[in-house]
């Protein structure tokens, strides 16, 4: 209360009214988006939410650095400048050397001398090749995307851009022990069990919601594509496995969604399929002997429940 803020500083005052980390990540609406720091703000709950809009770019991470901006990057080599493709093609590199080496051998009178009275047009290039370099064989260069900022020993990092989700490269097969085509990766049994990546549920993943290659078989044993979760009348939870020709939108209608809503379909708890199942089971107890026209609904995490799995199909539960 205000009592306890008598007699205190405007620093310690500040201090002891600033909101905690633990309780801003209960106040917002993307908890994920919350840093350390971030309840030092002002307004700390309308700067998570600015930070969760779209197109927000972040400040620069070096404003909490000690040192000053670039200083991490002193004595590190600096690569040499590199003519873009189309320039080097013309050849004026390789004639600017030649003329380089011829210079090297030069006394410093020479040198002295061409400095007061240079010799120009030393380079004979046909003007005609630097025209079709500039004008029909240029190349727009490597932009970064928008709020792609630029930080420290950033060009000695692993681009990273040119991976894609559920492609395996050559390498990465080698470095795993894939040495057919028809060898499973060593994840795929465990997303069978936990179900598909969240951030990517429209992943085709073969053995989990696409069909596995040809020659493969399902199973356990070596070389074997485990077993693809079910529910309760047999049909793939995830996806067309087996090759029937089923659909996302007939498996589950969070596929349906728009890119930027499934992410928090995903995530978000299933209260409308809980409403549902209730409506289902009561039209079940009422007329016993007609099946449901589609699948079951699943649950949020991915998982059918153990019980709905076990249970025999017209026997009476307890």
């Amino acid at each position: 209360g205000g009592e306890d803020l008598e007699g205190l500083g405007r620093r310690q005052r500040r201090l002891k009214t600033r909101v905690s980390v633990a309780r801003l990540k209960t106040q917002v609406a993307r908890p994920e988006l919350v840093e350390a720091w971030d309840n030092a703000s002002s307004d700390p709950v309308l700067l998570v939410a600015l930070k969760g809009r779209r197109n927000s770019v972040p400040v620069p991470g070096h404003w909490r650095q000690k040192r000053a901006y670039l200083q991490n990057k002193r004595g590190i080599l600096k690569q040499p400048f590199q003519l873009p493709t189309f320039i080097e093609q013309t050849g004026i590199q390789k004639m600017r050397e030649a003329y380089a080496e011829v210079d090297g051998d030069k006394s410093s009178k020479q040198k002295q001398r061409d400095k007061v009275r240079p010799k120009m047009g030393k380079v004979d290039i046909d003007y005609q090749v630097l025209h079709d370099a500039f004008f029909k064989f240029q190349t727009k260069p490597k932009l970064t995307p928008h709020g792609d900022l630029y930080y420290e020993l950033r060009e000695s990092e692993v681009d990273k851009s040119h991976f894609r989700p559920g492609i395996l490269s050559p390498e990465l097969r080698t470095a795993l022990g894939l040495t057919k085509p028809t060898d499973p990766p060593p994840w795929l049994v465990n997303m069978q069990r936990y179900g598909p990546p969240p951030s990517y549920p429209n992943l085709k993943i073969p053995g989990l919601n696409a069909p596995i290659p040809p020659g493969a078989s399902f199973g356990y044993q070596p070389g074997g594509w485990g077993k693809p979760p079910v529910d309760a009348s047999g049909r793939p939870i995830y996806g067309d496995v087996f090759g029937h020709g089923w659909g996302h939108d007939e498996l589950d209608p969070r596929y349906a969604l728009a890119p930027a809503e499934k992410a928090y379909a995903w995530a978000a708890p299933d209260s409308d399929n809980d409403s549902d199942a209730d409506s289902s089971d009561s039209d079940a107890s009422s007329e016993p002997d007609q099946q449901p026209p589609g699948p079951q609904t699943i649950p949020p995490d991915g998982l059918a429940s153990t019980t709905s799995l076990l249970d025999t199909p017209g026997a009476a539960t307890p």
